[in-house]
């Protein structure tokens, strides 16, 4: 199993119309095959983030696949570069 986190902020003011349109966009990634417990999450420590994608996936295949799905390939290149101002992404396997 590999959970895949990305802490991040956006460009977008909080609250505002862009911001909820990109989360609410953000939720298409949980239907790509593969994803497993897809979770968006406020951060509520430190000041560097203000928000985190967590999501699983069964084995390295999975992921990959994912990271190659053409709906994460444009989410990424349509909506995050343009609109993330910052993040920090972390994967974790069981020990």
């Amino acid at each position: 199993m590999i959970r895949h986190t990305v802490l991040f902020r956006l460009s977008h003011p909080a609250g505002s119309d862009a911001e909820s349109a990109f989360l609410r966009d953000a939720r298409t990634l949980a239907a790509i095959p593969g994803v497993e417990n897809f979770e968006q999450l406020r951060v509520l420590t430190g000041d560097d983030f203000d928000y985190s994608f967590s999501m699983e996936f069964s084995d390295q295949a999975a992921y990959t696949g994912y990271n190659e799905h053409p709906d994460h390939v444009a989410f990424v290149q349509g909506r995050w570069v343009p609109e993330v101002a910052a993040f920090l992404e972390i994967d974790y396997a069981p020990l």
